[in-house]
């Protein structure tokens, strides 16, 4: 599985770069540099001038890929979500229970990848860290309207829907699917940052992801006839 994965070109919005990155050794400079940089300084703190810096290359050849670091921070954000659409594909396919679908559903989403196994990208486990800290912060902007308008989170909300599907096979009359997926999926990336962060604000075990187990348990029963 991981081979086949490894084969599988993730595609994103047109809308978020001026040239696609993928398609460049340059261009995946700037991708796999910029999720580096991010980690390390956090959104605020990153310009392009720094990342420049860090693959060696100049300010204006990374503006001919990207408008601006928000498109960029969206194209990251984006890029993780088509990961999230395809390994969801690929691993609940031919299951038929849909409760095991579900319990392999939430394994993906609120999961950590995997490097050996189960990772879309080689850089996986860094893009879904970026994603705990700052995937809301495309989300939560005065731009948000104009680009749902322009499908730029078209993937995040099939992904929601693909649940909502899963979760009506196992209970049609549950009135609020929606909001208890995006709730799981926002909610997940917000304990893992208070994991690392605010450890109060949460729980730990040394053996078990407590993240993982909890969406579990709090899916089940919400939705239980």
């Amino acid at each position: 599985m991981q081979q086949f994965y490894q084969s599988i070109r993730v595609p994103v919005n047109i809308h978020l770069f001026i040239k696609d990155p993928i398609t460049s050794e340059l261009g995946n400079k700037i991708l796999n540099g910029s999720i580096n940089l991010i980690d390390q300084l956090g959104f605020e703190h990153f310009t392009f001038k720094k990342l420049a810096k860090e693959i060696a290359t100049t300010e204006a050849s990374i503006y001919r890929y990207f408008e601006n670091k928000n498109k960029l921070l969206l194209y990251l954000v984006n890029w993780y979500w088509g990961c999230i659409a395809t390994r969801l594909l690929f691993e609940t396919k031919n299951i038929n229970s849909p409760e095991e679908k579900l319990k392999k559903a939430i394994h993906v989403l609120t999961g950590l990848p995997n490097p050996t196994k189960d990772s879309l990208l080689k850089n996986e486990q860094k893009l879904k860290q970026l994603a705990i800290n700052e995937s809301s912060k495309v989300v939560i902007t005065k731009e948000v309207d104009a680009d749902n308008k322009s499908g730029i989170f078209s993937v995040y909300k099939s992904i929601v829907s693909s649940i909502v599907e899963i979760i009506k096979e196992i209970n049609e009359n549950y009135p609020y699917p929606n909001m208890l997926v995006s709730s799981m999926i926002e909610g997940s990336n917000q304990q893992r940052f208070f994991a690392d962060h605010l450890p109060k604000l949460t729980n730990s075990h040394h053996s078990i992801d407590m993240v993982e187990s909890f969406y579990v348990d709090l899916v089940f029963k919400a939705i239980k006839k």
